[in-house]
């Protein structure tokens, strides 16, 4: 049995989520609130972040595309025209930038401030860092992510998917973080309408209805979160 260590609201864990569930894999969710560093978690890993993701019994595997290379050693080479990362070298290094693009680039200039600002810093106490939100951090974040979504448009109108003519972790990576602002109503979709058909594409798959159902305490989604055609 896979086990995840997670936060709802973290793209990495939710990227993952979405890998194992298009590979039909059965797994638990185990919550964290990375900012407490709690024993269990830092056991798994010192660096005391998320996602985590354990085997039965086996030694931990810690980060998005880590974890993501090691469901595709383990799943998707079983899995053909189903795999999530492409047979052919160049292929699979596309795939693998624009992974790291949504995971690593966007995570560093959006989605982590705008989560810990509006989310985070809402249950962190005041030694953790909670309190109010920076607006000149969220200002920059919403800046920034009308860069992202218009790159997302871009790829969507000269590719069948993100990275080519399959589904790949780079859709899943793209999505992953796209529904976390989305939730927070942070994406303006009516700028960028290419971007939105593609995300709609995305949300219509059965491995995203349970990000759908999911809400955060005390923060509800943006009004038209949980509907396909919006």
């Amino acid at each position: 049995m896979l086990r995840l260590h997670h936060h709802p609201m973290s793209a990495a864990c939710r990227f993952l989520r979405l890998v194992m569930t298009e590979y039909g894999e059965r797994f638990e969710l185990v919550d964290e609130r990375p900012w407490e560093r709690s024993k269990e978690l830092l056991a798994l890993n010192l660096a005391g972040t998320v996602p985590v993701l354990v085997e039965d019994n086996g030694p931990p595997i810690v980060g998005g595309m880590v974890a993501a290379e090691y469901l595709d050693e383990t799943r998707g080479v079983f899995q053909r025209d189903r795999r999530l990362l492409a047979e052919k070298p160049f292929e699979r290094a596309e795939i693998r930038r624009l992974t790291d693009w949504f995971l690593g680039k966007m995570e560093g200039e959006v989605t982590r401030y705008l989560v810990r600002e509006r989310v985070f810093k809402r249950e962190m106490t005041a030694a953790e860092g909670g309190g109010a939100p920076d607006s000149s951090a969220m200002r920059a974040a919403r800046a920034n992510l009308k860069n992202h979504v218009r790159y997302i448009g871009w790829l969507s109108e000269s590719r069948n998917w993100l990275a080519g003519s399959h589904l790949s972790y780079a859709d899943l990576s793209a999505a992953a973080a796209i529904s976390v602002l989305d939730y927070l109503g942070e994406v303006r979709w009516e700028d960028d309408p290419v971007a939105k058909d593609w995300y709609m594409r995305i949300k219509s798959r059965p491995s995203f209805r349970p990000f759908l159902q999911e809400r955060i305490r005390g923060i509800p989604p943006a009004a038209h979160y949980g509907e396909l055609d919006f």
